[in-house]
């Protein structure tokens, strides 16, 4: 241990320090750890909202939507599904076909988005039909011949819909008869009831086959898009931009973070001001850091001047303060690090926080502390305490010793 450390080690140890240094000291290192766990909390919050709403969200949508820029529709896509399925960085490529359409049974009726998918295709790509709370995820046609359809958990708690029941899908789409344009009504049969876990897809989604939207909706053997899934999230607009080279005019791609930029920008901006504002903390905590040294210059004057009359240098005062507010930090940090992420741990193991998922999209506060934000977190309230020794080190360092020791 060097000489700086031994004083700086000893002026905090010391029985001797009035009551007032010692509560103000034990103050500073509660004040850093304070800091310190609030904002690991905070950020592996935020962290976890984002992680946990992107996984949620790409579990029942792609991560790439090829489009015809036409209202017509892809007719040819089988073959382009044939083309495409060799570009670099694609997992899967599926149709789909979207309507919006009227859900009625047993006197209640609400909109749902009706989505046509390729079951065997969607099983493999999709995680909505994986995550089938009741029922089965099989489309196979009853003993009558009535199609069948899945629906959100949610939904089908709000129109009391079971595993087994029967209800009519309406499309505003019509058909042309002699008295006008009449909307085209099909009867479905509620084969399995799915829960993907977010709130938006498992309050306002059902799947039915490609045959049986098209059919609804009036049309031919035709999808609306493309859905791609990637290999890397990363690379998504890489190889939306290479799809729309391959699939030649008349195509554009959105990727995911294009459909829900407005959200994860928002995400982002939260997770800048609530570092700054709760980083705060650290800073009160580093005044308080600033106030102890203060207060150990002035007590420990007269020592000050007897170790520079022995032939102390006046780098080596200032660094004995320096390292008793780094020590003072790095007990505070190590304290806050270990607190907030055991808190982090606990809370996102247990589910501690409750949330109500028709506001959040999700029923828990989820936590997702990485390594990363522990290094810039330490850095940073490290160099705010350094910061705060440099006066009272440079005071220390200016003790004239003849001044304190010429009535001794």
């Amino acid at each position: 241990m060097t000489f700086e450390w031994l004083v700086a080690l000893r002026y905090l140890r010391s029985p001797n320090r009035p009551a007032v240094l010692r509560l103000v000291t034990l103050l500073a290192i509660i004040g850093v750890a304070a800091g310190v766990t609030t904002l690991v909390i905070a950020l592996s919050m935020n962290t976890g909202f984002r992680q946990a709403i992107r996984d949620r969200l790409l579990s029942v949508t792609a991560h790439v939507n090829l489009k015809p820029t036409s209202p017509e529709g892809i007719h040819d896509y089988r073959e382009r599904i044939a083309q495409l399925n060799g570009a670099p960085g694609v997992r899967s490529i599926v149709p789909a076909i979207y309507n919006t359409v009227l859900l009625s049974c047993g006197g209640r009726a609400r909109g749902v988005v009706l989505k046509g998918v390729d079951p065997e295709l969607e099983l493999k790509a999709s995680g909505a039909l994986r995550y089938v709370a009741s029922g089965s995820s099989s489309f196979a046609a009853d003993a009558d011949g009535i199609p069948a359809m899945l629906v959100g958990r949610i939904l089908a708690d709000e129109l009391k819909i079971s595993a087994g029941d029967y209800v009519t899908l309406t499309s505003p789409q019509g058909s042309l008869t002699p008295f006008g344009m009449l909307p085209r009504s099909r009867r479905f049969r509620v084969a399995g009831i799915f829960d993907s876990g977010f709130y938006d897809y498992d309050a306002n989604w059902a799947f039915v086959t490609l045959a049986s939207a098209q059919a609804l909706a009036g049309v031919g053997d035709v999808v609306s898009l493309l859905e791609v899934r990637v290999a890397r999230l990363d690379d998504a607009q890489a190889v939306a931009d290479d799809l729309v080279h391959r699939s030649g005019p008349g195509f554009a791609a959105t990727t995911w973070m294009d459909e829900n930029r407005a959200l994860f920008r928002a995400l982002s901006l939260e997770k800048l001001v609530t570092a700054l504002f709760i980083g705060l903390i650290t800073f009160v905590a580093g005044l308080n850091i600033l106030v102890v040294l203060t207060m150990t210059v002035t007590e420990r004057a007269r020592d000050i001047a007897v170790l520079m009359a022995m032939g102390t240098r006046r780098r080596q005062i200032r660094r004995v303060f320096i390292l008793q507010g780094l020590a003072v930090s790095v007990v505070g940090i190590i304290g806050g690090l270990v607190t907030g992420y055991g808190f982090a741990w606990i809370a996102d193991r247990w589910r501690l926080i409750p949330l109500n998922p028709e506001v959040y999209a999700i029923p828990y506060v989820p936590f997702h502390a990485n390594a990363f934000d522990a290094i810039w977190i330490a850095a940073a309230a490290l160099a705010i305490s350094v910061a705060a020794t440099i006066l009272p080190a440079r005071s220390a360092a200016r003790i004239l010793p003849v001044e304190i020791l010429r009535f001794e």
